[in-house]
C-alpha cells in the first residue's frame, strides 16, 4: 500500500503537471473504483485545479466551483494495496485489464490501475469542505506535531506499538511497510504493548518514526526526480527488515523473522528488537505448540 513517502511523492509530481490546469474528463472503466453517486462525476469535468494534497494515504483533488457561490470539489483516490498512478499522453486509452480510470488534463492523462482480482481503490468526490472532511479519519501528521503530542496519542488506544503505528485514527499515513522499518529503527517490539513504553522507548520511537519518513520520502523524490514515481512498491531493496524474511538484518546479521496473520506480514528481527525472542503468530506457531523456537539459539 502506497503509504506517506509514497503518497508524498506522487502529490509532488501530479501537483506539476495539473496544478492550474483543466480537468478535461474522467473515463470510468471499473464502476467499483467510484463510491459516490453526488455530485455527478461530469459535474468535475471543464473545472480548474486549485491544488493537489495528502490526506492520510488518500490523495486529493480540489477542483474550482463551477460558477460564483458554488462549493468546490474534491476528488479523493485511496489506491488501497494494490492501486498505483501512471503518466500518460493526452487521451491514453484504458485497454489493459488492470485499467480502472483516466483523468485527462490539459498536458496528459492520469491512468489509475489495481493489479489483482481484489478491487479495493477507491475514488470519491464531494462537494466542499464539509463533504472532505467526512472522509478524514483524524491521525495525527506526525511530522507536524513534537513529542509530547505524539505520545499522548500513542497511548490513548489499547494497542500494541505495529497496530498502533497502522491504525489511521492515531497516525496519519503509516502502513505495514513503513511501521516496520520504523520500529526496527526504534529497537522495539512490534507486539509490545503502548502503555508498556517508558520515556526512552517513547523518544526512541518518535525520533525513529520522524527519521525513517522524512528519510523516505527524500530517497524517493531523488529517485523519481522530475519523472513521474512509476516504480510505486511495499518492498524496496534499501529496507532493513520488511519483505526481507531470513535475509540477514543490516544491524546484526541475524534472520529476520515474521509473523504472517491474513493478508498482513510483520517483519523484525528479534536480536534488535525483541532480545532475542522468536514472536509467536496466530497459526503456525499454534499448529507446532512445543516444537515452536521461542528464540534465536533454539531456531
Amino acid at each position: 500500500m502506497p503509504e506517506l513517502p509514497d503518497v508524498t511523492v506522487y502529490v509532488e509530481a501530479l501537483a506539476r503537471r495539473i496544478a492550474g490546469r483543466e480537468l478535461e474528463r474522467i473515463r470510468l472503466k471499473s464502476p467499483f473504483l467510484l463510491r459516490t453517486a453526488a455530485p455527478p462525476l461530469a459535474s468535475a469535468h471543464g473545472r480548474r485545479v486549485l491544488g493537489v494534497r495528502r490526506m492520510g494515504k488518500r490523495i486529493v483533488i480540489e477542483l474550482a466551483p463551477a460558477a460564483a457561490g458554488e462549493s468546490a470539489l474534491f476528488l479523493v483516490l485511496h489506491l488501497i494495496i494494490a492501486g498505483r498512478l501512471h503518466w500518460k499522453e493526452t487521451g491514453a486509452l484504458l485497454s489493459k485489464r488492470n485499467d480502472l480510470a483516466a483523468l485527462d488534463f490539459e498536458p496528459g492523462t492520469l491512468l489509475v490501475t489495481e493489479a489483482g482480482t481484489k478491487k479495493r481503490a477507491a475514488l470519491h468526490l464531494v462537494a466542499g469542505t464539509a463533504g472532505l472532511r467526512e472522509l478524514e479519519r483524524g491521525g495525527l501528521e506526525v511530522l507536524e506535531v513534537d513529542r509530547e503530542t505524539f505520545s499522548e496519542r500513542l497511548r490513548s488506544a489499547p494497542h500494541t506499538l505495529k497496530r498502533a503505528l497502522c491504525d489511521p485514527r492515531l497516525f496519519s499515513g503509516i502502513g505495514n511497510a513503513y511501521s516496520d522499518e520504523i520500529l526496527h529503527r526504534a529497537r522495539l517490539s512490534p507486539l509490545q504493548h503502548v502503555k508498556n513504553l517508558d520515556q526512552d522507548e517513547l523518544a526512541r520511537l518518535f525520533d525513529a518514526t520522524r527519521a525513517v519518513l522524512l528519510e523516505w520520502t527524500a530517497r524517493l523524490r531523488a529517485e523519481a526526480g522530475d519523472g513521474f514515481p512509476e516504480k510505486v512498491t511495499a518492498f524496496r531493496p534499501g529496507m532493513a527488515v520488511h519483505g526481507r524474511f531470513r535475509q540477514p538484518c543490516p544491524v546484526c546479521q541475524a534472520p529476520i523473522q515474521r509473523i504472517v496473520r491474513a493478508e498482513n506480514e510483520v517483519n523484525y528481527c528479534s536480536r534488535c528488537q525483541t532480545g532475542g525472542r522468536i514472536l509467536k503468530d496466530r497459526a503456525l506457531s499454534q499448529l507446532l505448540k512445543d516444537d515452536w523456537p521461542s528464540s534465536l539459539d533454539e531456531l
